[in-house]
C-alpha cells in the first residue's frame, strides 16, 4: 500500500502559514529626550493590526545618560504604543504612572518633535523607528 505525501505536505504548509500569521512584525524604536537628550529610549514594539495606518506597542526602556548619574544611569521602564501614519507620528509612553505623549508631523525617521508629560515640562525628543 502506497501512502500519498500530499495530504502531510498539505497540512505542513497550513501550519506553517498559521504560525507565520501569529509572529506580528516588529520594529525596533530608538531616541533620546531631554534638553540635552539626557534620556535614552529603546523598546522593540509589534504590529498591533494591518491597514494602512500602522499601530504597534511594546515594552519600553528609559535610561538617564547626562552627567548627573552619581549612582550610574537611573532606568524607567513601561509601556510604548506607536501610531503611524501618512501625515503624522503619533506616541503615547506609560512610564511609572505617568502618562506622555509625542508627536511629529515629519514623514520620515528620524521622527522630531516634543515630549510632553503629565509630570513635568515639555522636552524635546527625537524617534528613530527602523
Amino acid at each position: 500500500m502506497r501512502m500519498r505525501a500530499w495530504p502531510w505536505t498539505c497540512l505542513l504548509v497550513a501550519a506553517q502559514s498559521l504560525v507565520a500569521a501569529a509572529q506580528a512584525p516588529a520594529v525596533q524604536v530608538l531616541g533620546y529626550a531631554g534638553l540635552l537628550g539626557e534620556w535614552e529610549l529603546t523598546a522593540t514594539a509589534t504590529d498591533m493590526r494591518a491597514a494602512r495606518i500602522k499601530e504597534f506597542s511594546g515594552p519600553l526602556t528609559m535610561k538617564h545618560i547626562g552627567f548627573c548619574s552619581q549612582d550610574g544611569p537611573e532606568e524607567k521602564r513601561g509601556e510604548i504604543r506607536i501610531r503611524i501614519s501618512t501625515e503624522a507620528l503619533d506616541v503615547t509612553l506609560s512610564i511609572a504612572g505617568a502618562q506622555c505623549s509625542f508627536q511629529s508631523r515629519s514623514s520620515s525617521n528620524p521622527y522630531i518633535g516634543t515630549l510632553t508629560c503629565s509630570d513635568r515640562a515639555p522636552v524635546p525628543m527625537t524617534l528613530w523607528i527602523e
